[in-house]
């Protein structure tokens, strides 16, 4: 990717199954109301992807050539969770579940020449410990589920080199209300631009200095939606 807008694109999900409305495009919606800060100097952006692998594939795909995101926060719901999760890494294998339209990904496979693994540049663990959420506890996960959400992240790490996260969420509750959960997302990727920064900011003196070499490394590495 040639260049980067300070677009931060952030998704949710329609509904599946039982789950008529989706924890994951309502808490987004409310984190639209509140933003991501103004100190963060970014645009951010919303968008609701349906439970249908083909159809993400196009969107996640047109998402990073239309837009140029620096980030993509993709948003889904756990529904036997009770704390939120935060996803370090996608699998390339193992979608075998149907979408709402009864398809399976061939042999269950994202990108047939993908790596197994991709992670994201974002220590989720880090972010889990600093991200204190008043009413939910914050913890990180290395199994996204092999469902479509876990399929739109590999998607994103793939398109992205890692520049991208997902966050599972529990179901709405009369505790755990549209407007909680918002907030938690605004606090979360909060902590995870920031993180971004901090990172980034010893390779941009390191570039300055000609200490640093063109290549990079490889990362490292119930329905959940």
């Amino acid at each position: 990717m040639d260049s980067q807008s300070s677009c931060v694109v952030v998704t949710g999900f329609g509904p599946f199954r039982q789950h008529l409305v989706n924890s994951s495009w309502e808490a987004v919606k409310e984190l639209s109301k509140l933003g991501l800060g103004s100190d963060m100097q970014v645009e951010l952006r919303i968008l609701q992807l349906p439970v249908d692998y083909r159809e993400v594939k196009q969107r996640v795909t047109r998402i990073w050539e239309d837009l140029r995101p620096q980030f993509v926060v993709h948003v889904g719901v756990d529904p036997a969770a009770k704390a939120i999760f935060l996803e370090q890494c996608s699998k390339n294998r193992g979608y075998r579940d149907a979408d709402i339209r009864g398809f399976r990904p061939e042999c269950g496979v994202c990108l047939p020449d993908g790596p197994e693994v991709i992670a994201s540049e974002v220590s989720m663990k880090e972010v889990s410990r600093r991200a204190a959420v008043q009413g939910v506890e914050v913890a990180f996960s290395r199994d996204a589920g092999r469902y479509v959400c876990d399929y739109a992240y590999y998607l994103s790490l793939h398109h992205g080199n890692g520049r991208a996260a997902l966050i599972h969420l529990p179901p709405l509750s009369p505790w755990l209300p549209a407007s909680l959960l918002g907030k938690a997302l605004q606090v979360i990727i909060q902590e995870m631009l920031e993180e971004i920064e901090k990172a980034r900011a010893p390779n941009l003196v390191h570039r300055k200095l000609g200490l640093c070499s063109s290549s990079q490394g490889e990362p490292t590495g119930g329905l959940l939606l």
